[in-house]
C-alpha cells in the first residue's frame, strides 16, 4: 500500500493545525505550524477561500493524516460506522481509536502513530498473549496488549514513556514498567482529543 514518504510537517501547515505527526518535535519551538502558519507552496501565503465542499474535504483529509490511513482504509472505517447503531460520526472515531497502533501510540509507548505502527508491523507486541503483526487490528475491552519479553528493552519505547508530554487516555489501564495495557472499556467521544468535526466528513459522504 503506497505511504506518504515526503515530509510530514507539510500536511500540518497544509490543515493549519498541529497533527503530531513527529512526536514531541511538535511540542517545540521547531514545529512547522509555530515557525510558518500558512500552507506550503508558492501561493501558501494568500487567504484561503473554501466552499463548504472544500471545508468538509479538509476534515476528512485531516483525519485520514491523523491516523495514518488511505482513501481505501477510510472509506472503508466509514462504511462499517455508518451501518452501527448510534451516530456515525462518533462510531467512526471510536473505530478509529481502537486500531492497535493508536492504542500503542496513546499508552505513549510510541511517540507518533507512525513509531507505533511500525513497532507493531515488527511484532513487538501481543494481544492476550498472541503475538500480532497487524496495526489495523481493533481491541476490544478487555484486551490485554503486551510487548514481548526481548522488545521490553527497546530504547525508543522507554524515550517515549520518558519524555511523553500527552495526557493519559481514560480508556486505557497502563502500567509502563510491564510494557503493559489494558482495555478498560472504549472510548467516548468527550475522552477523544482529535481535533475534527467528524459531522462534517458525514455530510461529505452524505452528498
Amino acid at each position: 500500500m503506497a505511504r506518504y514518504r515526503e515530509a510530514v510537517c507539510r500536511l500540518c501547515r497544509r490543515e493549519g493545525i498541529e497533527l503530531y505527526l513527529k512526536g514531541d518535535r511538535c511540542f517545540t519551538d521547531k514545529c512547522a505550524i509555530k515557525r510558518r502558519g500558512y500552507p506550503p507552496g508558492q501561493h501558501g501565503q494568500r487567504r484561503p477561500k473554501h466552499s463548504d465542499y472544500g471545508v468538509q474535504l479538509r476534515e476528512k483529509q485531516k483525519i485520514k493524516r491523523i491516523y495514518g490511513l488511505s482513501e481505501k482504509q477510510f472509506h472503508l472505517f466509514f462504511e462499517r460506522a455508518d451501518h452501527k447503531k448510534g451516530i456515525t460520526g462518533t462510531n467512526l472515531l471510536v473505530a478509529l481509536e481502537r486500531r492497535l497502533d493508536n492504542v500503542v501510540y496513546r499508552a505513549h509507548f510510541a511517540e507518533s502513530r507512525a513509531q507505533a505502527r511500525q513497532l507493531v508491523s515488527h511484532g513487538h507486541f501481543r494481544i492476550n498473549g498472541r503475538r500480532v503483526t497487524v496495526p489495523s487490528l481493533r481491541v476490544r475491552p478487555g484486551d490485554v496488549v503486551t510487548m514481548r519479553e526481548a522488545s521490553k528493552e527497546i530504547i525508543t519505547v522507554q524515550h517515549s514513556i520518558d519524555t511523553s508530554r500527552r495526557t493519559a487516555s481514560e480508556w486505557l489501564e497502563v502500567e509502563p514498567a510491564a510494557r503493559k495495557i489494558t482495555i478498560t472499556r472504549l472510548p467516548s467521544r468527550a475522552q477523544i482529543d482529535t481535533q475534527v468535526q467528524e459531522q462534517l466528513i458525514v455530510e461529505l459522504y452524505s452528498k
